[in-house]
């Protein structure tokens, strides 16, 4: 159970990282990564972040790419919220499959 304290920090960091990926795939045509759910651990220390990406044949590569580089996203929200947080927790990114199982569940019952 997630306190009010880690769900504010949670709610805080995916509006962040949203903005964070919504102005770097602009420049990259064809492709949208969403921040579905983040989820903070009780020390604050370490921050998961599920990604939904768009298109999903490439979901593994641009994850890839993103956890190459999440040392810099990292540093982008720490200047995006240097004011609200003393600590900036590290970020760990997953992917969020679940509009893919949604999706083939649905594809199921059609049959």
């Amino acid at each position: 159970m997630e306190t009010t304290r880690q769900n504010k920090i949670a709610r805080l960091i995916q509006k962040d990282l949203s903005n964070i990926f919504q102005a770097q795939t602009r420049q990259t045509r064809g492709i949208l990564v969403s921040v579905s759910v983040v989820r903070v651990s009780p020390d604050l220390s370490v921050a998961k972040a599920y990604l939904s990406i768009f298109p999903s044949e490439k979901a593994t590569e641009i994850l890839e790419n993103i956890n190459s580089h999440a040392s810099e996203i990292r540093y982008e929200l720490g200047n995006l919220e240097r004011h609200q947080l003393r600590i900036i927790p590290e970020l760990k990114f997953f992917i969020d499959d679940s509009l893919d199982y949604v999706d083939n569940i649905d594809r199921l019952l059609n049959k």
